[in-house]
């Protein structure tokens, strides 16, 4: 059961402290937006690297942009661990993923609300992950929508099903109230933003989200 703090709900202006405050996670999570594929601008590459020089965690880049064909490949050249690209967006998904395991991360597919599971199932023997979004991608702080458990639950038996080592995120409005539904539906990543970033100690935050997901582990 793993905690990718959503830096999208940190102090952009102290990012390397705010790394700090998040060291017991196991991932930080990097929410790249173009303005393009979502109405948000966030950051691109030349802060992500920066990033890479001070965390004291891996790098899970959420790439929410146009064409991640051809960009995604340059953050896990950089090196990030764990790059997620939207299907939605992607014109060759398969080739895309082997190009991001050839360049050394993890290989993970987002899904939005609206975007069915299905179709997409005959791509898991070359990810890594699949990243089921709980919000409309493009802002932090929305609330949690339960009518997508059922994706994360499909997905999970889909795994199942193919075998390997795949992981199944969740993004998007996960807290203390949301996280143990998560993982009773079959979530084991699980990206929390203003859940860590807005508690007091955000260390803490990221113990009890933890201790949480474990308590209700999917079968």
């Amino acid at each position: 059961m793993q905690i990718s703090p959503s830096i999208l709900s940190a102090d952009f202006a102290n990012l390397e402290a705010e790394l700090k405050r998040i060291a017991n996670a196991d991932w930080a999570h990097v929410d790249v937006m173009d303005g393009h594929f979502v109405p948000n601008l966030t950051l691109g590459l030349p802060v992500v690297e920066a990033l890479l020089k001070v965390s004291p965690i891996p790098l899970d880049a959420h790439l929410m942009i146009d064409d991640p064909d051809r960009w995604a490949p340059s953050y896990a050249e950089a090196g990030c661990r764990s790059v997620t690209f939207h299907v939605e967006a992607a014109t060759n998904p398969r080739r895309l993923a082997r190009d991001l395991r050839a360049a050394g991360a993890r290989a993970a597919m987002a899904l939005k609300p609206g975007t069915e599971f299905a179709p997409y199932e005959e791509l898991l023997p070359d990810l890594d992950m699949v990243l089921v979004m709980t919000v409309e991608p493009g802002f932090g702080g929305q609330s949690f929508m339960a009518d997508q458990l059922g994706k994360v639950r499909q997905v999970r038996e889909a795994v199942r099903r193919h075998g390997g080592e795949i992981w199944v995120q969740v993004d998007g409005g996960v807290s203390a109230e949301t996280i143990e539904r998560c993982a009773d539906a079959g979530a084991d990543v699980f990206v929390a933003g203003s859940a860590v970033y807005g508690a007091p100690a955000a260390a803490e935050a990221i113990d009890e989200l933890r201790a949480l997901a474990r308590r209700h582990r999917h079968p």
